[in-house]
């Protein structure tokens, strides 16, 4: 599938960020990956294609430290790839959109909802993974772990995907700035959040609990029986096309 040439926002941090655009009817869809994910996982080129069929805008883009954006993934956090998306949804994209956000990309996703509503047509989220910093990672440590995070300012955390994650202090202290089910969290467009039941990254209790903390006048929770945090078979797939065709059905 011939997916383009990548394409290099630099941004006002200094960071360059790639990025795939292409180019249609709006409202656009635009793609948030996941933690320590890029913008080539199935899902996202998944929706490109899906896009490209219907002749919609879309944008997939790598926050820095990410696939072939600048930076290190160590040196990154929250509020820098938060700011990342916001200058990639503000500088490459006109009109309100369809933000879909995959796990920390649904996180991201909820920061920009606070920081720039007027940028959303609406939006759909795939295991969200909100405070994941503060609720998954810091309350998983031990005394021991957390001891040698402050005084070493980093440390690994096995993967079920590969190479164990470096988790640094600045991403546990900056997480905490960033923090979205703590506060009202209004999201006045259609929003679906959508999650499996087998996901062991992200339990179908965060999802409920951000439900049941997110106001707004359009909102549904979807479980997926059998689906893990990639959500990536063909059922799931499907789940996210039909989701997102519903949020552009009420739009307006």
């Amino acid at each position: 599938m011939g997916m383009g040439m990548v394409d290099t926002l630099k941004t006002a941090s200094g960071r360059s960020i790639a990025f795939h655009k292409l180019d249609g009817s709006g409202p656009g869809i635009v793609f948030l990956g996941g933690f320590m994910s890029d913008m080539d996982g199935t899902k996202a080129v998944h929706l490109q294609a899906w896009c490209e069929a219907q002749g919609r805008a879309f944008l997939r883009f790598d926050y820095s430290g990410h696939g072939q954006s600048s930076g290190a993934f160590q040196d990154g956090c929250i509020g820098d790839w938060a700011q990342d998306a916001f200058d990639a949804l503000t500088q490459l994209t006109d009109g309100p959109q369809v933000l879909i956000g995959s796990s920390m990309g649904g996180w991201i996703s909820l920061l920009l909802a606070k920081r720039c509503p007027e940028k959303f047509a609406g939006l759909v989220t795939i295991a969200a993974a909100p405070d994941f910093t503060e609720d998954g990672f810091w309350a998983g440590f031990n005394a021991d772990i957390r001891k040698m995070l402050v005084e070493d300012g980093v440390v690994n955390v096995p993967s079920d995907y590969g190479d164990p994650y470096p988790i640094t202090k600045r991403l546990i202290e900056d997480g905490r700035s960033h923090l979205v089910l703590r506060s009202p969290l209004a999201l006045p467009f259609p929003t679906r959040f959508l999650q499996g039941d087998r996901d062991e990254d992200v339990s179908v209790d965060t999802a409920t609990k951000l439900f049941a903390h997110a106001t707004g006048p359009d909102i549904r929770l979807v479980l997926l029986k059998n689906a893990d945090h990639r959500f990536s078979d063909p059922d799931a797939l499907r789940l996210i096309e039909d989701a997102t065709t519903n949020v552009l059905g009420r739009i307006g």
